[in-house]
């Protein structure tokens, strides 16, 4: 799973092949076990905290959310208005109470942070919501986002590089392809010469 995009409201749209890096479109969020992973590692769930049952009404509800963001996010950056039902989804869902957090002691007897009142759906699904309303509602990162040269890639991330000179959804794959297929044609140049 990929969270360099800069906004977990934009790391949840590379979970979606539409999003994806080259032409291997594939699911992100393909069943609980894979959305147990993405609320991980985008930092919504501590490592520490226990996830009870993800059912299929989550990762439903997670793709439904990342399809009206995508639409969100798509009509900001193309200057047309937004689609109101996505809009009216969106800030329902951001209206939700977020999951409460809280320190508890470890095994080791160190503070660590874990969600408090166990992990629900609506709670994970407004603090994504959220994060998309503060994004869509801030000019400054919304001039921010690009969308990645990479070929056969449409993933969007925030270009907070120096410069703001940041080309690829992630160096280590879409720059790396890139890189790889300027040598070849300088070589194919080079032995046609």
């Amino acid at each position: 799973m990929w969270f360099d995009s800069g906004r977990v409201c934009l790391d949840l749209l590379a979970t979606d092949g539409l999003e994806g890096a080259g032409s291997g479109c594939r699911e992100g969020l393909s069943d609980d076990d894979a959305l147990r992973l993405w609320l991980v590692g985008a930092g919504l769930v501590p490592d520490h905290t226990p996830l009870g049952r993800l059912g299929p009404d989550w990762v439903e509800a997670f793709r439904a959310l990342r399809h009206d963001v995508r639409t969100l996010v798509r009509a900001e950056l193309a200057g047309t208005g937004p689609e109101e039902e996505a809009l009216a989804r969106v800030n329902a869902a951001a209206a939700g109470p977020p999951p409460g957090v809280c320190a508890v002691r470890n095994q080791k007897g160190h503070l660590v942070r874990e969600l408090c009142g166990g992990v629900e759906c609506a709670g994970m699904l407004a603090t994504v919501a959220r994060d998309a309303v503060e994004l869509l509602t801030d000019p400054g990162d919304l001039a921010l986002i690009r969308s990645c040269e990479g070929d056969g890639c449409a993933r969007l991330y925030l270009d907070t590089s120096r410069g703001r000179r940041r080309r690829w959804c992630s160096s280590e794959l879409c720059g790396n392809r890139e890189r790889v297929a300027r040598h070849r044609r300088r070589v194919r140049e080079v032995a046609g010469a």
